[in-house]
């Protein structure tokens, strides 16, 4: 059942439409034309600077930072965004116990930052909402158990040692093992509701939560029919997320009503060979009914990422795809320059594909409860790898369509490897924002400063763009 707080706030809004910023007035948007081309810096504290990078062999800097795993717009204020960070610090890194990763901070918590751009395109911190369980304990980022979704990551301190459940103690697999958490969140796409709630989605379950306005958690949604936590369930195919490539995009419709979520890669069904393709998923969820429907959605290489998604119009979205390249060749330099790196934003509409549902069975078309719909005994994953996109259309299953919107690479010299957040100002302006990892990565598991070039330390930075977002 929906909680109260939600469905309250539902009838007090009343029914929107068209884009979420329509009636925004020009005063309330000053602040686009005075933002850098290179982009408004946000602020950041420091987590901790005691740790000797694997490369200079000096200290570095680990940011509290981080805010740049979604973005969206403040309903109620036209110049402010609210931004995502995703489980904290983290990078890979094998030992003893197993392939995992390094928690350089392992108690942080996953969190929402609400930040406002100033007349002069300066962007300052309003305030950060810590994000937290029922009864209002903080949550953390380390990963889920097996049951929920997890893919037995190892959680590992800066030291190399475990991440236990009593770090005082030994490992004992019974009496202390690794510490996991099932309200642990990698927390990837972000919804802000008039009433002041937010919907996030993840890339553990995945898991979509829906938190109040202090951070505390109200309803839950994910493929697992066992979690008594949840108010309904995604299909079930979801639960085969590939490990950190969940749904990485969440958008809600201007009514409030329907969430839109979208996987970063392709799913692994129903293996890790059905992976290495350019088919994602978009799912659709009614928050009034539970009613779920799935659409599919072409990349433009294999292994690409879709890492948003925002709502224009109950059926037209944006959608980043991008790869992780380094336009520039971030921390290895110019030698490694990458001028073919994609960062695109493609404004999409649900009606030009193709509702899963509504693919009639046959004796070649099957429905399998954890596959879903299965094709001459393949997986749709499968069966776009063996015989393509117009093998699929042949069997009336189209994608959305998809038109280009804006090229960050051709605007602004897009310098990140990540682009993971869209604002969706007004009809003729784009908020873009990338993900800093904390400032903080690995190579060969050893951690080290994140750089955009050889001497400048990665940073959240907002991009403001003008483009014509509705197609008119």
């Amino acid at each position: 059942m929906i909680s109260k707080i939600w469905l309250a706030s539902l009838i007090s809004v009343g029914v929107l439409s068209g884009c979420a910023n329509h009636t925004t007035t020009t005063s309330a948007l000053s602040f686009v034309d005075n933002v850098s081309k290179q982009g408004s810096e946000l602020p950041y504290s420091v987590l901790r600077d005691d740790l000797i990078d694997g490369k200079t062999n000096q200290s570095f800097e680990i940011r509290n930072g981080g805010f740049g795993s979604a973005m969206t717009a403040n309903p109620n204020q036209a110049n402010q965004f609210y931004a995502l960070t995703d489980r904290g610090p983290n990078a890979n890194y094998s030992s003893d116990y197993g392939k995992g990763k390094s928690f350089p901070v392992a108690s942080y918590t996953p969190r929402i930052g609400l930040f406002e751009v100033a007349v002069d395109g300066k962007v300052s911190m309003v305030k950060s909402i810590l994000l937290k369980r029922p009864e209002g304990s903080l949550i953390s980022g380390l990963p889920n158990t097996s049951s929920l979704g997890g893919t037995g990551e190892t959680p590992y301190h800066s030291n190399g040692q475990p991440v236990l459940v009593n770090d005082n103690k030994p490992y004992d697999k019974t009496t202390n093992p690794i510490k996991l958490d099932d309200y642990g969140l990698d927390g990837e796409g972000l919804v802000a509701l008039k009433d002041g709630t937010f919907w996030v989605s993840d890339e553990y379950g995945p898991h979509i939560v829906h938190f109040d306005s202090n951070g505390v958690e109200i309803g839950r949604i994910n493929a697992f029919k066992d979690d008594s936590r949840d108010i309904y369930h995604l299909p079930a195919v979801f639960a085969h997320r590939r490990a950190n490539r969940g749904m990485e995009g969440l958008a809600i419709t201007p009514d409030e009503t329907t969430l839109v979520g979208i996987m970063q890669s392709t799913l692994q069904n129903p293996d890790k060979a059905a992976q290495k393709s350019n088919l994602t998923r978009i799912v659709t969820l009614n928050l009034t009914t539970g009613k779920t429907e799935q659409y599919l959605y072409r990349q433009e290489k294999n292994e690409n990422s879709n890492s948003e998604i925002s709502a224009l119009t109950a059926n037209k979205f944006l959608v980043i795809e991008r790869d992780g390249a380094f336009l520039l060749g971030g921390p290895d330099g110019d030698s490694k320059a990458k001028p073919n790196a994609q960062k695109h934003v493609y404004r999409i509409d649900l009606t030009t594909a193709t509702p899963l549902s509504s693919i009639p069975l046959s004796k070649s078309v099957k429905r399998d409860a954890s596959h879903g719909l299965m094709i001459d005994g393949l997986t749709l994953e499968q069966f776009a790898i063996k015989n393509g996109w117009q093998a699929l259309a042949e069997k009336g299953i189209k994608p959305v369509s998809k038109t280009l919107v804006v090229d960050m690479v051709k605007a602004v010299s897009y310098p990140h490897d990540k682009m993971e957040g869209l604002w969706v100002i007004d009809n003729n302006h784009l908020g873009v924002l990338n993900d800093d990892d904390f400032a903080t990565w690995s190579t060969k598991g050893k951690l080290e400063q994140k750089h955009l070039d050889k001497n400048t330390v990665d940073s959240n930075r907002l991009y403001i763009i003008k483009a014509d977002l509705m197609g008119n």
